[in-house]
């Protein structure tokens, strides 16, 4: 796999890259991405965001800046940053309209997602967050091969259909030599308004057992809430509470090699 490696801008020092996967689309995957992006930022570490699903771009939205285009320099691209100071970078900086879609092939979309890696000046970074589309496919595939990856996290729901896939997800990291940081149940529960009582929407979840099963760290669960989807919606994902995502973020930047900070 080494042989695929490609180096990143001679102006970036990238110290650790982490990806953010999901065997299926819907389980919240970009929220996570954008979550644990603030929660790492509030720690004291210099953030990046790279939006690695080209055909289904949304971490403009979600950070405030999908009215924002990037422009480049004769060094390279320079990309858009949040009001917390996170660097952001998607195709959609890169339309014409927001609503723009991207009908590409696999191999443009390939060549776009490694000049993301290539030509953008992300300057020094702690962490490089990348949100990848669902599945194993193609994208999946160039970044395990060409970005160095520190390792991977992986977001699911209760349902055990999306925990099968799952199993596909982490069956393609641990053939690729990827470490897997951990398993996120997303969804996992509402809190009753009136009561205070967790109610299991979508059933017991499982991902607690696929992870031992797997051989992984179970990171935690999320609770299915409507202010996460507001912030969202908004573009104020930087105003969500102080540890939402729980302890495990914790964790996180010991397992790529960083002090907290």
């Amino acid at each position: 796999m080494s042989n695929f490696l490609v180096p990143t801008h001679r102006l970036s020092n990238i110290r650790s890259t982490i990806a953010v996967m999901s065997g299926k689309g819907g389980v919240g995957k970009s929220s996570v991405t954008s979550m644990l992006a603030v929660e790492l930022k509030r720690r004291g570490l210099e953030v990046g965001v790279l939006d690695a699903d080209i055909t289904g771009p949304s971490i403009p939205k979600v950070f405030g800046r999908s009215d924002r285009q990037a422009y480049g320099t004769e060094d390279g691209i320079l990309p858009m940053e949040s009001d917390m100071g996170i660097k952001l970078m998607s195709i959609n900086f890169l339309l014409p309209e927001d609503d723009s879609p991207v009908v590409w092939r696999a191999p443009l979309i390939n060549s776009a997602l490694r000049q993301f890696w290539t030509d953008v000046i992300w300057g020094d970074l702690d962490v490089l967050l990348l949100d990848l589309p669902p599945g194993t496919g193609d994208v999946p595939l160039t970044v395990f091969q060409s970005f160095g990856l520190s390792g991977v996290i992986m977001v699911t729901t209760p349902q055990d259909l999306v925990s099968l896939i799952v199993k596909k997800a982490y069956h393609m990291a641990e053939a690729m030599n990827i470490p897997i940081l951990g398993l996120v149940e997303n969804m996992s529960y509402a809190v009753c308004p009136d009561c205070g009582k967790e109610i299991n929407i979508f059933g017991e979840g499982k991902t607690e057992a696929l992870a031992q099963e797997m051989g992984v760290e179970f990171l935690g669960r999320l609770p299915i809430d409507p202010s996460v989807a507001t912030l969202c919606d908004q573009g104020r994902i930087e105003d969500i509470p102080q540890g939402f995502l729980g302890a495990w973020v914790d964790l996180i930047p010991e397992r790529v090699g960083l002090a907290r900070g």
